[in-house]
C-alpha cells in the first residue's frame, strides 16, 4: 500500500498495512532542510520542496500546504510582523469593533497575498507526489479567522456585546474558507483542513459552538465535498470533547483529538468518524525517542480492530522537535520497524 491508499483505507475504516503516520509537520520542514521559515512560508515551490524533503526523510503518510493561521487576514487587509523563525504575528487588524465587515471583498486566491504561493505549493506537491501520497492544504476555520480579523480579544466582545455584527463577520469567513479551500482543490491538494483552533472550548462555550459555528462549518464543508475532496478534516484542538458529536452533523470525516481527550472517549463520541490524534506536541521536544515509541504504541494498541485512525499530533509538531522522536512516531505506525 502506498500513503494515499493507507490514509484512504483508514477514512473509509477498511484494512491497510498498518496504521498511517500524520504528524502534522509544517514549519518543521523548513528546519529540517535549514531554510529559514520566513523564506519557506513566502515561497510556494520552496514548502514544497521541503515538505517533499521531510517526507523522503521520514517516510510519514501525509505532506501540508500549510504556511500559517494569517495567511487569510494577511490578503484581506491585516499587516503582519515577520520574525526570524517564528511564524508572523498580526500587529494591525483590518477590522475594529464599528467596521462593516460587507465593505470587505472575498480575496481572490490566485491573486490575494500569499494564497497564490500556497496554491502552487498544493500544485507542485500533487504533481510531483501526489499519486503516491495525499496532500493537505490548510483553512482556517470562521471562527478563527473572525479573530484574525479584529484579534481575539475584540472578536469575543463583540459576539457578546452585538451579536448580530459578529454574524456577519462569521457569515464572511465562511465564505473565505469555501473560496480558498476550493481553490486549494483545484491546485491539487485531496483535501483541505479546516484549522478552528479558536472554536475550542478552551475558548468559547460548546454552546456557542453549537448555535453560531457549527452551520457555518456544516456549509464550508458540503461546499469542499462537491468540490471533490478526499474527505472533510476539522482540526481544533484543546478539550474538545463537550463538541464532538456535533461534528458529524457539521459533515466531519476526519476530527483531530488533542491529549486532552482520552483515546477511548474519543472513540465512544465518534463511533464512525475517523480519528486524527492525540500525541502531545511539546513530548517531540522534550521526550526521549523511547517514551514516545511507548506513546505512539499505546495509540496504535488502543483503535486497534477499529481502524479509521491516524496516528498524529494533537496539534503541530514544533519547530524545535527532534527529528529522532518524529521518526520514533512512524516506526511505531509501522509496527516498530
Amino acid at each position: 500500500m502506498n500513503s494515499l491508499e493507507r490514509v484512504k483505507a483508514a477514512i473509509a475504516f477498511a484494512p491497510a498495512d498498518h496504521t498511517p503516520a500524520v504528524p502534522q509537520l509544517f514549519g518543521h520542514a523548513a528546519a529540517l532542510a535549514g531554510v529559514a521559515l520566513e523564506d519557506y512560508i513566502r515561497n510556494g515551490e520552496l514548502l514544497a520542496r521541503c515538505q517533499i524533503e521531510a517526507y523522503r526523510h521520514y517516510g510519514h503518510d501525509m505532506v501540508f500546504a500549510f504556511m500559517d493561521f494569517s495567511v487569510e487576514t494577511e490578503a484581506l487587509g491585516s499587516v503582519l510582523q515577520y520574525r526570524a523563525n517564528q511564524y508572523p504575528d498580526v500587529v494591525s487588524y483590518v477590522l475594529t469593533p464599528d467596521s462593516d465587515v460587507s465593505a470587505l471583498a472575498v480575496p481572490d486566491p490566485t491573486s490575494a497575498g500569499r494564497m497564490p504561493e500556497l496554491l502552487r505549493a498544493a500544485s507542485i506537491l500533487r504533481r510531483e507526489i501526489g499519486k503516491e501520497m495525499p496532500v493537505a492544504g490548510c483553512v482556517l476555520g470562521p471562527m478563527t479567522l473572525a479573530t484574525q480579523l479584529l484579534g481575539i480579544e475584540t472578536a469575543l466582545y463583540l459576539a457578546a456585546d452585538d451579536p448580530g455584527r459578529f454574524e456577519k463577520i462569521l457569515d464572511f469567513a465562511a465564505e473565505v474558507a469555501v473560496r480558498y479551500g476550493i481553490a486549494q482543490i483545484e491546485a491539487g491538494a485531496h483535501l483541505p483542513i479546516v484549522f478552528d483552533p479558536a472554536a475550542s472550548p478552551a475558548v468559547v462555550p460548546p454552546q456557542f459552538f453549537r448555535e453560531l459555528l457549527l452551520p457555518r462549518l456544516k456549509r464550508v464543508f458540503a461546499a469542499y465535498r462537491a468540490a471533490g475532496a478526499l474527505a472533510n478534516w476539522l482540526n481544533i484542538a484543546g478539550p474538545t470533547a463537550p463538541i464532538l458529536p456535533w461534528y458529524p452533523e457539521a459533515g466531519v470525516d476526519i476530527a483531530n483529538f488533542d491529549y486532552y481527550v482520552d483515546p477511548a472517549e474519543a472513540q465512544k463520541l465518534l463511533p464512525a468518524t475517523c480519528l486524527d490524534g492525540n500525541m502531545k506536541s511539546l513530548s517531540f521536544v522534550e521526550a526521549r525517542p523511547e517514551e514516545i515509541t511507548a506513546a505512539a504504541a499505546r495509540l496504535v494498541t488502543a483503535f486497534a480492530g477499529r481502524g479509521g485512525f491516524l496516528l498524529s499530533s494533537g496539534c503541530e509538531i514544533p519547530l524545535e522537535a527532534k527529528p529522532e522522536n518524529i521518526a520514533a512516531l512512524v516506526a511505531a505506525a509501522r509496527g516498530g520497524d
